[in-house]
Order: structure tokens, then sequence, then C-alpha cells
């Protein structure tokens, strides 16, 4: 069940969303080593967004995932933050991003939980 959600003021034209949310699925399955089957990303472009007074490229991330492994989120980081570097130009310093593991039985899926 992971999740990636993207929040960014940059814009992106429509035909390049695609591609950019399956690189971001299979970037969030390899570095948590998970099934990609499982993963969902969600994007949200042009967003109106400000960071440390300014409106300069900047991101908000989540990543949520069971048994999301603390003790690699630096290297978490700093993945995303390259990815987000890559494709929309924002520096890592202008990234936010939450991780989180829920408890199983706090994330829904197919009328169930984990």
């Amino acid at each position: 069940m992971p999740t990636l959600i993207i929040e960014t003021n940059v814009e992106t034209p429509v035909d390049q969303r695609k591609q950019i949310l399956e690189e971001a699925s299979s970037t969030v399955a390899s570095i948590l080593g998970k099934p990609e089957s499982y993963v969902m990303v969600i994007l949200r472009v042009n967003a109106d967004m400000l960071f440390a007074a300014k409106d300069a490229p900047l991101a908000y991330l989540e990543l949520k995932s069971l048994g999301l492994p603390e003790d690699r989120t630096r290297d978490l980081s700093a993945a995303l933050c390259g990815f987000m570097e890559k494709h929309f130009g924002v520096s890592p310093e202008r990234i936010y991003i939450e991780f989180a593991s829920p408890a199983r039985h706090m994330f829904g899926w197919s009328a169930g939980t984990f």
C-alpha cells in the first residue's frame, strides 16, 4: 500500500504527467522493496504554494507505507528529492517530505483493511 502524494507549484504539461507518474511508481516500489502492483501515486501540479516567503519552485511530498523503515528515511528523502529535482527542477532545500507508517488496521483497501 505504498502511497506517494506529490504537490508542487511547478506547472507540468499534461502530456508529461503519465510518464512522471509511472516513474514515480517504479521509484517508490524500488526504494521500498514492495511490489509495484500495490503502489499508488497522486500528482498535484501548479498548486498555489509558498515556502520561505517565496513562490520559487517547491514541493511537499507524503510517503506512506505499512512497515516503512524509519531507519531509512534519510535514504528515502535523498531518492525522492533526486526524483523531484530531475522531473520538476525543485531544489532539495525547497522540499518537505512527510513519512508515515500507519498501523495495518488504519489503512483500508478492498472493503477491508490490511
